[in-house]
């Protein structure tokens, strides 16, 4: 038996991505999705941001707690595993 691969865009490289398909690209410092859009995205100062690397970022950004399926939740922000991020 004979199995062909193909590489698709989902599948270019590895790692974890957000509910909409994107994630954050550390070494480029931008954040890119794998849904078709080809334009990377960029958090600004004023916009809600969709990742916040600790739950300190998140408070002084004025969101926490988030819940799961919120802009900004990420299952490394919720300690307990309940749903809800920063929550204390």
């Amino acid at each position: 038996m004979l199995a062909t691969f193909s590489a698709s865009p989902a599948s270019a490289h590895p790692g974890r991505t957000a509910a909409d398909g994107c994630h954050n690209n550390r070494s480029a410092g931008e954040r890119h999705c794998h849904n078709g859009s080809s334009k990377p995205l960029r958090a600004s100062g004023a916009a809600p941001r969709d990742y916040f690397p600790n739950c300190a970022s998140a408070r002084a950004a004025g969101v926490a707690p988030l819940r799961k399926g919120q802009r900004g939740y990420g299952r490394h922000l919720d300690r307990d595993n309940d749903g809800i991020a920063c929550e204390t």
